[in-house]
């Protein structure tokens, strides 16, 4: 996901991205339990003018425009304006800079040496395949956007298991992202596509609206995302090339899939740390437990979510603010809670943030569509998910899901949001963790397809449980 659904929260880096390459000093930042790799790429222009980029990989920031303050002999400082940070650093040889990055008032230490960071993704695919790819598009009437992907045949497929072959369409979590889903140098979806194909499943993963190789207004609410995945699973049975046609949704994307199956639109769904609660509830458990899992006391960061959802109440309510700061002072103190200055800045930030995204992802209910959901369902969770947690989602889908004996819900010990191995520290450092997905849960996609596939038999048309 690409946007972490806490967009209540301010990171210690909070990037965007623009293209360039350069001559890389790389040092790695120590944070507590947690570590950064930061490189900073310092070009000489034709003109002799030096401009400078950082690149933080954990965090997915590549090529982070920052200012060039001194580069000589002597020293390196690098201003951040954006970060309200810099860095300073005394050289000490030619291959060796001492030196401290200052962010908010905090100070850490950084040394740097001439050395780019190198990223493993072990789990990776490369070319050549030994399965067939094609590149497709397809239109999405409602957003007026034709959206690019890749479709993946599975190995040994021909006109002859045409029928009995399955096909997934794959929907990325919140926020704009292509079609591999790839976060922090992660390919969650062409991992789990490579995976498939070589297990007699056929997929569709696609770059979101207005993104990448993608057109349309990427802005947009999850209903308009929803429309973009109906029109890909239109797409895939207009093709007449499958047999049972699913989806697998990835966070936001398996809050999708849940609509997609309470439409009737697929013949299977899978949802991988899909948002099963409350919109509201979702967010504050969510922002609760980022905030305790940041060192923050358990009483304060309690205390936090109290309030936090009293400004979403407002929010859904679309109460009038003019006034952010003195808002939420007032809350506070009819409240009688007492925040440290940077969480009350936090929930200012709360009051608009996100736009029209988060105004209907706020006030939606997936328990509604869950409860309407004929086909089978499979649904996971990981157990150090912070950002989707297990204990406020997976009950909710077993409460409200018909029953049936096809279902599998499961909840996998010490597995992030990424469905990624992790322990309490590292939950959410995804770009630190070199696994992109569980092995199990691979396994487990697989065995499941392949049992329901096998147990349907009506082409195109879901079965009732």
């Amino acid at each position: 996901m690409k946007r972490l659904l806490s967009l209540c929260m301010i990171s210690l880096f909070a990037l965007t991205c623009v293209a360039q390459q350069a001559q890389t000093w790389s040092g790695e930042l120590s944070l507590g339990a947690n570590k950064l790799n930061i490189s900073f790429n310092i070009k000489t222009l034709a003109d002799n003018q030096q401009v400078c980029t950082m690149d933080i990989p954990e965090q997915g920031a590549k090529d982070f425009p920052v200012e060039l303050v001194k580069n000589d002999v002597d020293s390196l400082i690098i201003a951040m304006p954006a970060l309200q940070a810099n860095y300073k650093g005394h050289k000490v040889s030619s291959d060796n800079i001492k030196g401290y990055f200052t962010q908010i008032g905090y100070t850490f230490r950084l040394d740097l040496t001439p050395s780019k960071i190198t990223i493993s993704r072990p789990q990776t695919p490369t070319p050549p395949f030994a399965y067939k790819t094609q590149e497709v598009t397809f239109l999405s009437p409602k957003n007026n956007a034709t959206l690019a992907g890749t479709l993946t045949y599975p190995i040994h497929y021909n006109e002859q298991n045409a029928h009995s072959t399955p096909v997934v369409l794959m929907v990325t979590g919140s926020g704009a992202q292509n079609r591999d889903e790839e976060v922090f140098d992660h390919k969650l979806f062409l991992v789990i596509a490579d995976h498939l194909a070589k297990n007699g499943i056929a997929s569709l993963r696609y770059d979101d609206r207005g993104f990448a190789a993608s057109t349309g207004n990427i802005e947009g609410t999850t209903d308009d995302n929803l429309a973009d995945a109906e029109a890909g699973i239109q797409y895939l049975r207009d093709l007449k090339q499958f047999g049972k046609v699913g989806v697998i949704g990835h966070s936001e994307g398996g809050t999708i899939a849940f609509l997609l199956g309470a439409k009737h639109s697929v013949d299977f769904l899978i949802s991988l740390a899909g948002a099963a609660a409350r919109g509201v509830d979702l967010l504050v458990g969510q922002n609760k437990a980022i905030l305790h899992l940041k060192g923050i006391p358990q009483e304060m960061a309690n205390d936090y979510a109290n309030v936090l959802k009293e400004i979403f109440k407002d929010r859904i309510k679309s109460t009038p603010i003019a006034d952010p700061a003195q808002y939420v002072a007032d809350l506070c103190q009819d409240m009688q809670i007492n925040l440290p200055a940077i969480l009350m800045a936090n929930l200012e930030q709360c009051i608009s943030s996100g736009g029209q995204w988060m105004d209907y992802f706020l006030a939606y209910d997936p328990s509604v569509a869950i409860r309407q959901i004929t086909c089978p369902v499979m649904a996971v969770n990981g157990t150090l998910d912070v950002q989707v947690l297990a204990q406020d989602n997976l009950p909710v889908i077993q409460q409200h899901l018909p029953a049936s004996k096809k279902h599998l819900i499961k909840e996998y010990e010490a597995l992030n949001h990424f469905l990624q191995h992790c322990t309490p520290a590292t939950a959410l450092s995804y770009g630190q963790i070199e696994e992109t997905i569980s092995e199990e849960v691979l396994q487990d996609l697989v065995n499941w397809i392949q049992s329901i596939n096998k147990s349907i038999s009506i082409i195109g048309l879901n079965t009732q449980n």
